[in-house]
């Protein structure tokens, strides 16, 4: 392994508790890299872990090359930013950031000049003087930040930082943080139970499930060719189907029998053979959903339904159609002003339409990834 930090083999029980369990994970110098996962999967444990708040009961943690495992928190190059701030609240901003190069007994002239430079990565010169409580919470995480990085560590670990901040603000500052890396350069992990945070920040994401790692890739690797269904449904929504491939083995295509829908065309993205059963993912964006029946064109699938639920979220709406005996979720994008036409609503009829290649064929479902096996209903 030549990676910046690697985990090998790491597991880190508690009591009975397996909360990583043999994790084998490489990071490259200098990437955004997310660990995702839902709550209690084992990713705050794995940061804890390369922080040096907890120790591996077995496995070992390399940066650059060397064994970190048992050194202590204050003796790796490695900061923290937590989710709370942290922040001592009798202290100036100014004077948060200066702690750690203070404890550090750099001289004062250094001091100064780097947090004024941090000041001003974080667009904060202006607030330098004011104390956390006349602070916002996006400002409140800023400094943070910034105190995080004035040390200069190679590795800056973010612990859901954006969690207890609104939307808005977390779009903003998710914007900022990339910049921020950008400036700084140096390797970012990210621990979040929000897909679309981890999608829009990193440069690869591994997503955790029950202690272990199910796969890791770049953020469009892993939504547009899941390897499991828990994968599927834990990054963004998907519809899955199940069939029986019925022929076209050995061939670049499939047709798959599905029960209460029909038949339909696959993409073989992987081997199969007569009599398989077969489970796929389509997301709901993949889906083009009109009120008129559309002409088909090779190895496109059309099949017709009646509206269900409606939902309008602004940039699009989300139709929920009964197909048979099948309940398909589809995403209409509102390109156009929607006033100027009338959309289908709810006990319309209407027929959805995609191709072959946009419906993903997974590995086989697993009893426990049934939670996740469904798109979120409507309210």
């Amino acid at each position: 392994m030549t990676g910046h930090l690697i985990f090998e083999n790491v597991t880190r029980r508690f009591g009975s508790f397996t909360a990583v369990s043999d994790v084998t994970l490489e990071i490259q110098k200098g990437e955004c890299f997310s660990l995702l996962g839902p709550s209690g999967c084992g990713k705050t444990t794995l940061l804890r872990m390369a922080a040096g708040f907890e120790k591996p009961d077995s496995g070992r943690i390399l940066l650059n090359g060397k064994d970190i495992t048992a050194l202590p928190p204050d003796k790796r190059p490695v900061n923290t930013v937590f989710q709370n701030y942290a922040l001592f609240p009798h202290l100036t901003v100014r004077q948060n950031i200066a702690f750690g190069p203070k404890i550090a007994k750099w001289s004062k002239a250094e001091t100064g000049r780097e947090v004024d430079r941090m000041l001003n990565l974080v667009d904060l010169t202006a607030h330098a003087d004011k104390k956390p409580a006349q602070l916002s919470g996006g400002q409140k995480q800023r400094v943070a930040i910034a105190r995080a990085l004035v040390n200069k560590p190679e590795v800056l670990l973010l612990d859901e930082p954006l969690a207890a901040l609104d939307l808005k603000l977390r779009q903003r500052l998710l914007v900022e943080l990339d910049a921020i890396h950008d400036e700084v350069g140096i390797t970012f992990i990210y621990v979040t139970h929000d897909q679309g945070e981890a999608m829009s920040f990193s440069d690869r994401i591994a997503v955790m499930n029950k202690g272990k790692i199910v796969q890791t890739g770049p953020p469009a690797e892993i939504y547009e060719t899941p390897r499991s269904s828990f994968v599927a449904a834990f990054i963004g929504d998907t519809n899955f189907i199940d069939g029986k491939i019925i022929e076209g083995t050995g061939q670049a295509f499939s047709r798959c029998e599905v029960e209460g829908l029909g038949i339909i065309s696959v993409d073989n993205d992987q081997p199969v053979k007569t009599g398989d059963k077969v489970y796929l993912s389509l997301r709901p964006e993949k889906i083009l959903l009109s009120s008129l029946k559309p002409s088909a064109a090779p190895l496109e699938n059309i099949i017709s339904g009646k509206v269900e639920d409606v939902i309008y979220f602004g940039s699009h709406t989300r139709y929920w159609v009964r197909c048979g005996d099948w309940r398909i979720c589809a995403e209409v994008q509102h390109r156009n002003f929607l006033l100027d036409e009338k959309p289908p609503t709810w006990n319309d009829e209407v027929w959805l339409r995609w191709h072959a290649n946009d419906a993903f064929l997974l590995d086989q479902y697993r009893e426990e990834d049934e939670a996740l096996l469904t798109l979120p209903e409507t309210p």
